[in-house]
């Protein structure tokens, strides 16, 4: 069983897009079943309603953060296998098959994704792209992970891996922490490039003010652990 965990808030525009892109009919022939949850972050417009019309698994996480949203999911998720990725249509659900197969193939416990390799032109602004780059030489000089992009939000991973790491964020560091806890904790690992797409809806990431938290978390993660 694969449950799909997407945490969402003020999505109305995109969620019903990304729950119908998630190609449940191929993942049951390979022989998942697949639950859909979505998190609701505190939306105050149509996103629960929404989700839930498309037949998806609602669980309201009213203390806000992207870090409270997975951690809500994952504690509720009752899939063998975890798949996340935003609600605003950035993320390819359609390549969850392929991904899927080479979690099998490889016998992996954790794929990441990579969206800068492939980025496609005005995708992701020029200040957000450059910070990225700045982030993933930070993680890698700390923390030695070998990752292309230790920023991306859309994984793919073994439920039974999430009790052993130990990730603390509860904001949008929890992305590069649960990598680095991937990781460095020993499981086998691997990272798969995606077509990341331009945003539906209102951009929430503010770059200079969550781009600093994370070099923030960073630094703290590589003293303090």
């Amino acid at each position: 069983k694969i449950t799909v965990v997407i945490p969402a808030l003020n999505e109305e525009q995109a969620i019903g897009s990304v729950i119908k892109e998630i190609p449940i009919d191929e993942l049951k022939k390979m022989g998942y079943e697949v639950e859909i949850m979505v998190i609701d972050n505190g939306s105050k417009d149509k996103t629960r309603y929404i989700a839930n019309s498309h037949r998806a698994k609602v669980l309201v996480q009213p203390i806000q953060g992207y870090g409270n949203a997975y951690k809500a999911g994952f504690a509720n998720a009752t899939g063998d296998i975890i798949a996340t990725g935003d609600a605003d249509l950035t993320y390819p659900f359609c390549d969850l098959p392929k991904i899927i197969k080479k979690m099998e193939d490889e016998n992996l416990d954790f794929i990441t994704t990579d969206r800068l390799t492939n980025l496609q032109p005005g995708v992701m602004s020029r200040a957000h792209y450059y910070g990225n780059l700045l982030l993933q030489f930070i993680t890698r000089t700390l923390f030695w992970l070998p990752c292309k992009d230790s920023q991306s939000g859309m994984w793919i991973f073994k439920r039974s891996i999430w009790p052993k790491l130990n990730v603390k964020s509860s904001g949008m560091s929890f992305s590069q922490e649960l990598k680095i806890e991937a990781y460095r904790n020993g499981f086998k690992c691997a990272e798969v490039p995606i077509i990341y797409r331009a945003r539906v809806g209102e951009v929430k990431l503010n770059t200079l003010k969550d781009g600093l938290g994370n070099m923030l978390h960073l630094i703290k993660k590589r003293i303090f652990g």
